[in-house]
């Protein structure tokens, strides 16, 4: 259908992210260290972020688009937290769009019934979802060694399984020491992968990691699914986790484990489905 949506212009956009906040729907993320609209159905035409771009880069346009998906747009919202929820139900009320307002409610309501928790703090500009080019990430000199990351954030409680980069992807799982014991880990593990990271045994709200696991199943769906564990026994929980999370959602996808020792040497690689 042909109606107004936001046009960013890319030669005038520096990088200074100030219009992301501004954006109750999450339309916009920080892309190649660019602002740009990640999907026409998270845009409702409205211009709230007009006014946070010192830049003047965004601007208001009439074009064939899809049509904006309140449902969409209020699962988006919820995975960004109690702050981003507020913010964007506001934004509905003011704009006076009452049927995108009941929609908004409903969703909120299904989840609370069937929750799968908002990430703590998630409202912060920190965790917003953000995807860049790897070859962004260095080397400064000759003596560093580039990053493979690709994506923020990566803790499992800041992760939304509806960001753009969990979609369709190759996801790793880690522990959070996995990195820190590898001295290859960029290199050989995360290449190509898409990252999240937990402790089994700090974290609080396993049950939150096992809703998100499964919307990244499910929702997101993940194309396989990678584990990589310390040899410690409490790292075995993240493990179970993934398994119960696999059987739960119904689909078949390859899941494979890794074990490393405290040293970084690799103890186990196996299959398990």
């Amino acid at each position: 259908m042909r109606r107004k949506i936001i046009e960013i212009d890319e030669e005038k956009c520096d990088g200074c992210a100030l219009c992301i906040p501004g954006c109750p729907e999450g339309a916009i993320q920080m892309i190649d260290g660019k602002a740009r609209l990640v999907s026409d159905f998270y845009c409702d035409g409205l211009g709230a972020c007009l006014g946070h771009c010192p830049q003047g880069a965004i601007t208001v346009i009439e074009r064939e688009a899809e049509v904006y998906d309140e449902r969409k747009v209020m699962q988006n919202v919820i995975g960004q937290g109690q702050q981003a929820i507020v913010q964007h139900l506001q934004h509905l009320k003011e704009h006076g769009e009452t049927e995108n307002l009941k929609v908004a409610m409903a969703v909120l309501q299904e989840q609370r019934a069937h929750p799968v928790q908002p990430a703590p703090g998630a409202g912060c500009p920190g965790s917003r979802s953000q995807t860049f080019k790897v070859s962004e990430n260095g080397p400064l000199s000759d003596e560093d060694i580039p990053s493979a990351l690709s994506h923020w954030p990566i803790q499992m409680h800041l992760i939304s399984p509806l960001a753009p980069q969990y979609q369709g992807a190759d996801l790793l799982l880690a522990a959070d020491c996995v990195a820190f014991s590898m001295g290859n880990f960029h290199q050989k593990y995360l290449k190509d992968k898409t990252l999240a990271i937990a402790c089994p045994k700090l974290d609080q709200g396993m049950d939150v990691y096992l809703q998100k696991l499964k919307a990244l199943i499910e929702q997101a769906g993940i194309n396989s699914l990678s584990v990589m564990v310390m040899q410690v026994p409490c790292c075995s929980g993240l493990v179970q986790l993934a398994r119960k999370a696999l059987q739960e959602s119904g689909r078949n996808v390859p899941l494979k484990v890794t074990v490393i020792g405290v040293r970084g040497e690799i103890l186990q690689e196996v299959e398990l489905n």
